[in-house]
Order: structure tokens, then sequence, then C-alpha cells
């Protein structure tokens, strides 16, 4: 049924544009689009957002181009739908790629609607989604086409561990495209029609004679299983939407935000009396890791991350009380568990984004160490080791590891031991805690006592159970203090869960230095009690650089001076000039002295220095001083925040701007 005619012309002018710009490229290329089983940018869009959540940003924006004839063919929206919606009632914002118009080619129009979308998600601190069906570069455009991905690769950048990013390639994504999804948190692609690569076939065989065709290049499936890139492969545009969806109900909307919690059905005691005997007493002889986490977690729910690629590690996101966690496990049926490259990075990669977004890890340990190998070796397996070390070590959200059969060499300092800062460490009582295994490590201990034996074969055995009676048990690592409890197998649940709710409040940061080699933008809340933690409100942009700036601190015959002129409202490191205001993204920062940190906390800021404290009367303290910190608080702040400062900080304030003199 046709709409009605509206009788005010310019109303009626506004329904036309609206109709154009939803047609997209025609009626024949949607029938196309159709006819390649692929859907819209517009039907894709209303399957992820909930129904009638969808705002669409500059809808009628056009490119600028006029050579090629390109003046006469502008099509409203210029081949990409942007805008911002819901997800189970939570706010994301969204750009889908429209293949019907010149073919998603992008333009600088184009890339510019998708800098507005990731511009505003980084400053109200939400999620980003890419659906990603496009042929590439718009060659009449030339490098303005090229300047509009330097554009996008920027924003990407700039928002990695401040909001999630999402990539869902739904068609190809070619050439410079590519690099924009890479640096996202992750990849889903569609199996039969997403492709990605750098060079196509014809390059390739022009270059090197090979020939490929182009899903064995770069499709769904390559990527998921020999290079990683993808992290979700699915038969159906449906079936992947839905997956994003569920992907994004374990994450918070920004690195300041909680991840969202749900009712936990499940009895947080039960006790699985399948894990008492799941761990064969043969060290050699395998099992299914994946079957330990689903007898952990809520419901047995485990969304595996990058499943086919590197499989001898397992890392998803589960519920644990109903609170996500990232989960990080050994598979010993996959090169019995052993670490190499591929590995070490999957799960380095995973540790840091659980980091970033706030996220506690549990780590399931059975490992016999690094895969030998002159292919690991020459890989890289030492620089790519490292970075799984380097993840685990600084990450500073709660920290749960449970050993529940091998953790042999480097491998077990590596994966969450407490000499990596890991909060709690549980091994079930088959646990083997040792340099290596007995095997390995009688035939270098006892090498002349087996030479000289007159039957080697059973000395060998004797030696080898002696050994791990003595050694290869968790009990000397708790005798140590390497692990803070030996637990029966079928606890496991419950004593996980009873740790994180122990961590909830766990609060730690890292020495303020430059970024480390690759640092994954991270960002540390820091809670001046619970009204700080409320969503959205505590989200801090990243700083040029990751970090602020350090400089040095003011000489202690400076202090006086310095405090007696911030409560005038003046720096006396900037000439006497009163302190100028910095406008981020949410609320403001001002520009401290050297030496002083500004912790941002809703649109009010705390200007910390632990050697200066502002004293007054007050029965607070023993000596009759208050204590409190130089506060400056903007128009506009609540009175119950008032209230609290009149009261002087509570200990959680106290702790985290570097405690109470």
């Amino acid at each position: 049924m046709d709409k009605p005619v509206d009788p005010d012309p310019r109303r009626h002018r506004l329904d036309q544009k609206d109709e154009q710009a939803e047609l997209g490229g025609g009626a024949a290329r949607v029938e196309k689009q159709h006819r390649d089983g692929k859907l819209t940018a517009r039907e894709r869009l209303e399957l992820l957002l909930d129904p009638g959540t969808f705002v669409e940003l500059d809808k009628f924006k056009t490119h600028r181009s006029t050579d090629f004839g390109l003046g006469a063919q502008k099509i409203l929206g210029d081949g990409v739908v942007t805008g911002y919606g819901l997800v189970e009632g939570r706010q994301v914002f969204v750009y889908a790629q429209d293949f019907t118009v010149f073919g998603g080619s992008l333009s600088g129009a184009f890339a510019e609607k998708i800098c507005k979308v990731m511009d505003r998600a980084m400053e109200v601190g939400c999620p980003v989604i890419g659906l990603d069906d496009s042929g590439g570069a718009r060659i009449q455009e030339g490098v303005v086409a090229l300047a509009g991905y330097a554009d996008i690769f920027l924003r990407n950048t700039l928002a990695s561990g401040v909001v999630p990013q999402l990539s869902v390639i739904m068609g190809p994504c070619l050439g410079s495209a590519v690099y924009g999804p890479a640096i996202t948190d992750f990849i889903f692609m569609v199996k039969g029609t997403a492709t990605m690569y750098t060079a196509g076939p014809e390059a390739i065989k022009a270059v090197t004679g090979e020939e490929v065709s182009r899903e064995d290049l770069g499709g769904a499936s390559a990527h998921a299983q020999r290079s990683g890139v993808a992290h979700f492969a699915f038969d159906s545009e449906e079936a992947t939407l839905r997956a994003v969806r569920a992907l994004l109900s374990f994450l918070p909307l920004n690195n300041a935000d909680d991840p969202p919690a749900q009712p936990c059905r499940d009895d947080v005691q039960r006790q699985e009396a399948a894990l008492a005997t799941i761990a064969p007493e043969d060290p050699a002889r395998p099992y299914d890791m994946k079957e330990v986490i689903r007898a952990v977690v809520d419901d047995r729910h485990l969304l595996e991350v990058a499943e086919h690629f590197a499989q001898n590690v397992v890392v998803g996101f589960a519920r644990l009380d109903g609170r996500p966690v990232g989960v990080v496990a050994n598979q010993p049926a996959v090169l019995a568990g052993a670490l190499d490259v591929k590995a070490s990075v999957k799960a380095a990669r995973f540790v840091r984004f659980c980091d970033a977004f706030n996220l506690p890890l549990l780590t399931l340990v059975d490992v016999p160490g690094f895969l030998p190998g002159t292919g690991q070796e020459w890989g890289g397996i030492i620089h790519h080791g490292a970075k799984l070390l380097y993840a685990y070590a600084e990450a500073t959200v709660p920290k749960v590891t449970v050993i529940t059969r091998k953790a042999h060499g480097g491998a077990y300092a590596i994966m969450a031991s407490k000499h990596l800062r890991a909060d709690v460490n549980l091994a079930w009582p088959g646990a083997e805690v040792a340099v290596m295994a007995p095997e390995g490590a009688v035939g270098i201990v006892f090498r002349k006592e087996l030479q000289a034996a007159t039957d080697p074969v059973a000395e060998r055995a004797r030696l080898v159970a002696d050994y791990r009676e003595r050694y290869a048990n968790p009990y000397v690592a708790a005798e140590l203090g390497y692990l803070d409890e030996v637990i029966r197998p079928e606890q496991t649940r419950p004593k996980v869960i009873r740790a994180l709710a122990m961590l909830r409040t766990k609060r730690q940061s890292l020495p303020q230095t430059a970024d480390g080699h690759g640092r994954h933008a991270r960002h540390q809340r820091v809670a001046l009690c619970a009204h700080a933690l409320r969503p959205h409100q505590g989200f801090r942009p990243r700083d040029p650089g990751g970090r602020r700036a350090q400089r040095a601190g003011p000489e202690p015959g400076q202090r006086a001076e310095v405090r007696r002129r911030q409560r005038a409202g003046f720096d006396p490191l900037r000439q006497g000039q009163p302190r100028q205001a910095e406008h981020g993204q949410l609320g403001q920062r001002h520009l401290d002295p050297p030496g002083r940190r500004a912790v941002q906390v809703d649109d009010w800021d705390v200007h910390a220095a632990p050697a200066l404290w502002r004293f007054g009367p007050g029965a607070d303290r023993p000596d009759g001083r208050q204590h409190r910190p130089d506060v400056r608080q903007p128009a506009g702040v609540p009175a119950a925040h008032q209230e609290r400062q009149a009261e002087g900080l509570c200990g959680d304030q106290r702790h985290a701007l570097g405690g109470a003199a």
C-alpha cells in the first residue's frame, strides 16, 4: 500500500528524500544483492539492533567528486548507513557499508560519516560495530579515498582499549580496507560471502606464480583456521549477527564501565562430581579442557573466541555468579596443551583485551611447557611467548588460576602464576608443579645412576615414581606460598566464585612509565566511593601516548607555597597564572602542576598530591587536624557529593589517592 502524500510540500519533500536514501542503489541492485545471498545494509541493522531503536546520522550526505562523471552520480547516503541504536537495551554506534551503492567503495564523504560515529562513540563511551561489505577505495576520488581510510585507522587506534570495537565482514574487504578491522577487538566473518586480503589472486599469480581461489586465500574458513585474523565464522548473516549480540552481552560499554551482570540461575555452590575423575592419572593421556570449563561456569555456557585457531589454548567468555569473566585454558587434547607461537599470540591478545575492559581472568592450567622444534624457534617463540608473559604481568584485573594437572617449566610461570601477580592460585591434588616432567628430570639428575644400574628400566621407573612423589606435586609450591590452596576438583566452581567475589573491589596500578612494547591502551579506574562507578560517567578517553604526561614534582621547600596558591586557584609553577581548563571528551581536566595527577570522576576533578593535604579544625584525627585533598568542584556538582567532601575522605578515597598522611 502506497504511503499517503503529505499535503505540506516541505514535509512531502522530506518524505521523498527519506525514501530515496533508503532505496540505496536502487531496486535492481537490491535484488542482485539478495540473489548473491546477502542482505542489504539496512536489513542487517534491523537484525543487529533492538527493533525501532536505530537513529540514522548523515542520511542525506553525498560525495563531492566531479571527476569521471561522478558529479551526475550522487546517491543519498553515499554507500554507508551510520547511526546509533540499542542492543539488549544498551547503546552502540554502528555503520553498515552498502554494496548496492558504488559497490560499497569508500569516498571522502563515506569516510567522514564513519569517523563521525566513531568520534561520538569515543565521546559518550559506547561500542562501535562496523558491518563491512565494500569493494575498497573509490578509485575516482584518488588520494582522498586513501586519506579517508587513514582517518578511520587513526580512530580505530585511538579507540583501542577505550571502547569495544567489533568488525563484521559480510562481503569483500580488500586492500587497504583490511587494516581497520585488524585493529579492532573482534572480527566476525560470514562463510561463502566474506573475504579479506591485501592482494587478490590475480596479483599473487602475477608476482609469485601461485594460483589460489578467493575463498582459499581470504575466506572465512582460511582466516578462522589458518591466519587467526577472524575470531568467529558462521554460515549465515543471521547467525553472525546473533553472535555479535551474544558477544556484546559480556562486554562493558567502555573501559570504565563494569561488565554487565545478569541474574544467576545456576547454584553457586554446585559441585560437579565428574571433575574428580576427568583428569587421567597418566599425565600423557589427554582430556577435554572445555568440559572442565563448562562444569565450572554458569549454565555450562562458554562463548569461545577463535575456536578453530591455535586449538591448544582455549579462550572465551563465560559467567560466574552471573558476572562475565574471561577464560584462558590450556587444551591437553591438542598438542598436549603445549604453548606455541600461535597459542601465545592468541592468548596474549585476549588477556590484554580483558584487562583493558575490566573483565576478571580465570586461567585453567595443564601445560607441559613450550612446544619444541626448529619451526617454533625460527618462528619467534621467544618473542611471541614473551607477549603472553607481558600480558599476564601487566594485567591488573582480578586473576584466579587453577592448575588441573601439569604446570612445567617456564610455562608454569607464564600462565598466571603467583609470581606474575595472580591474586588467587589454586591447584587440584594431582597437579604437578615442577621444572619439567618427572621422566625428563630423572634422565638428567640421575643420568649416572641409570647408566650404572643393572636394570635401567626398573630403576628409571622407581626414580620417576620417587621424584613425582617428592617434587612433582602441588604441596611443595603450597608450602612456599606459590599456591593459596589445594582443592578437590569438584569444589572448583564454588572456590573460584568465592575468590572472584573477594576480588570484586580490587584496585591495583602499574608504575607510571612510558608504554611498553605495543601496550594495548589501558586505563585503570580509580574508585572514589561507590558513586564513581556508575555506568558511563567514569569513562576516560585515551590520552595521546596512552598515559598522563609524567613530570617531576615540586621540591619539599616549595610545598607550602604550592598549597597556598592552590587554595587561591593559582598554579605556582605557571608563573602565577590561573589554572587553565582543558575540555576533554567527557567533562574537563585541569592542567595540573608537575607531580600531581588529575583523577576524573563524573564531571568533577580530584587533584591528588599525597604530600599536599589541606588541614583545618576538626576532630577526626587524634591531633585535631582534619584531612581532605584540594578538591575543585565545577558548577552542578550534586549536593550529595559536596556532603561527602565536607565529611572528609572515605578509606577507599585515601587508598586511591596514595594514602592518608
